[in-house]
């Protein structure tokens, strides 16, 4: 029943909107009525300016750190801390808030890694800023660390468990950017500063 507990809470605490929230807190917006409708650090940027951004960032990177460190603290088991973070990131992704309507779950994949793989972290984070200076896409520097996520693990010998579950959240982050993709691929994308009204 504990175990049970601890990914419930995991999974609610990643469903809490920050994006929403903070936008209609600060900014008196409802970011889900503009841009791409989306909740997520990228859109609250667009659509409520970088306050509303950094603070979004911050909660929803927080959230994948909290499960992480939840999970360690209560369960202990490896594999089951790393599922307890992965459960945020499914709350935030599917949050029951909001009809299960949510972000893309990129920052609280990297609240997640933050917490169980630093080093990976820290070299995904190099990666994301390398492509977003020279392509100003913040959608493609989140599709290339999700593909380089598998690849970064391996090469620094994470467990079996880590890599096959980290390439299975890696393929669920670039469909949930198939939007993205089109948008690039047609040019029509959102560069970085842009703002939508």
């Amino acid at each position: 029943m504990k175990y049970i507990l601890i990914l419930a809470a995991s999974y609610l605490l990643g469903s809490i909107p920050f994006g929403l929230l903070v936008a209609k807190w600060w900014a008196k917006v409802d970011v889900r009525e503009h841009g791409s409708g989306n909740i997520g650090m990228t859109n609250v940027l667009r659509t409520a300016g970088y306050f509303c951004a950094f603070l979004t960032l911050v909660g929803d990177m927080g959230k994948g750190v909290a499960a992480v460190l939840i999970g360690r603290h209560f369960g202990g088991d490896h594999t089951f801390t790393l599922i307890a973070g992965i459960l945020a990131v499914v709350g935030h992704n599917w949050p029951i808030f909001l009809r299960f309507k949510g972000g893309k779950g990129v920052a609280t994949i990297a609240g997640v890694l933050v917490a169980f793989q630093p080093l990976v972290a820290a070299v995904l984070v190099v990666i994301w800023l390398a492509v977003l200076i020279f392509s100003r896409y913040i959608s493609l520097a989140s599709i290339v660390v999700a593909v380089c996520l598998p690849l970064a693990l391996f090469i620094f010998k994470a467990s079996s468990i880590e890599i096959v579950l980290a390439t299975i959240v890696a393929g669920v982050t670039i469909f949930r950017h198939r939007s993205n993709i089109d948008r690039l691929r047609k040019g029509t994308e959102f560069r970085f500063g842009q703002k939508v009204n």
